[in-house]
């Protein structure tokens, strides 16, 4: 949906300005000048009559700049997204097994996400220079600059109508808030790939080995443990002085008893 926006909103654009030139004989006059342009912004191209106030003589003229390269980029990138986004959905929901299998389809899902998101941002700032240069080409001040009539001060050229950049605008918007959107979905889909399953099993085996060494060795075996320590019999444990042949720290208490 996001792509969608942001090619309809710059791909499907067509603007006008209106131009007055009030000429000092007023029979030469021409106070309503239209000018229109839409995508690719090929500027150069966009012809428009004018006239000099001299006689009936009308002269041609175009708008200068072409700023189609960041437009048309800005548009192929956004229709591109959008047909690997709706690919990718089908995959999803009606070939998950085929989508998880040798864990090919994370891996390549992963890798063109990151690339997306790298072109997202790149074409969306392009195009944003690309704005503000169409803006500044299609200004009705900078256009009447271009006309020899008025030149003369003799001769009054107006603006009547700027053309509206609105949807254009929304254009740029939708065009980082879809690389916001890729760029988080990253994390995603890193999630579904084998790199992610591999990093937790080595912090999973990591953790199980650490206490496993701490259990078998220091004070389990060697001091108190069945082995070693207090619990081994001693030399209170043979045949000593009483005659018993139980150890002193285990069946003390009883020969003493006995003795008694």
């Amino acid at each position: 949906l996001f792509a969608i926006f942001a090619f309809a909103t710059c791909g499907g654009y067509s603007g006008e300005l209106r131009l007055s030139v009030d000429c000092a004989n007023k029979s030469e006059s021409d106070l309503s000048i239209d000018i229109a342009f839409a995508y690719p912004f090929r500027l150069h191209q966009v012809n428009f009559e004018a006239p000099t106030c001299e006689g009936k003589r009308r002269e041609t003229l175009a708008l200068i700049g072409d700023f189609s390269s960041s437009a048309e980029f800005f548009v192929t990138i956004a229709v591109f997204a959008f047909l690997y986004s709706l690919a990718a959905t089908v995959v999803y929901i009606f070939f998950q097994n085929k989508y998880r299998e040798n864990n090919r389809g994370p891996l390549i899902d992963f890798i063109v996400t990151v690339v997306f998101s790298f072109l997202w941002l790149v074409s969306s700032s392009a195009w944003a220079k690309g704005l503000s240069d169409v803006k500044v080409a299609t200004d009705p001040d900078e256009v009447l600059l271009l006309m020899s009539a008025c030149k003369q001060q003799s001769n009054k050229c107006l603006p009547v109508r700027s053309p509206v950049m609105s949807s254009l605008n929304t254009s740029v918007v939708f065009g980082y808030l879809n690389f916001i959107l890729w760029a988080g979905n990253i994390w995603f889909v890193f999630k579904e790939t084998g790199w992610h399953s591999s990093g937790q099993r080595h912090a999973a085996d990591t953790m199980e080995k650490q206490p496993g060494g701490y259990n078998q060795g220091g004070y389990n075996q060697d001091s108190y443990g069945p082995s070693g320590g207090y619990n081994q019999p001693g030399s209170y444990g043979q045949v000593g002085e009483y005659g018993q042949s139980q150890s002193y720290g285990q069946s003390g208490p009883t020969s003493f008893a006995n003795q008694i």
